[in-house]
């Protein structure tokens, strides 16, 4: 079972491929919400040495941002070896 925690959102690398999915309205509609019920959906990473890899919550990560957090809620998932 994965396991929430805090993760600093200085350590969270996005892939530029993913950046270019941002859709500001959404990351607009998302901060209010967030503001006024907390980050309910946790986002996922991956470790990459001394970083990590969003997997997925680019919304979510950016709506944070936008709000001026320094932490946000993921799950560490492993990565899938091909």
């Amino acid at each position: 079972m994965l396991e929430k925690k805090s993760y600093s959102l200085e350590l969270i690398y996005v892939p530029v491929k993913r950046v270019k999915t941002l859709d500001k309205k959404k990351v607009l509609t998302l901060a209010e919400d967030i503001l006024k019920n907390g980050q309910k959906t946790p986002i996922q990473i991956r470790a990459d040495n001394k970083r990590f890899v969003l997997i997925e919550g680019l919304h979510r990560l950016e709506a944070i941002r936008a709000l001026g957090g320094d932490t946000v809620e993921a799950y560490l998932v492993r990565a899938r070896l091909h």
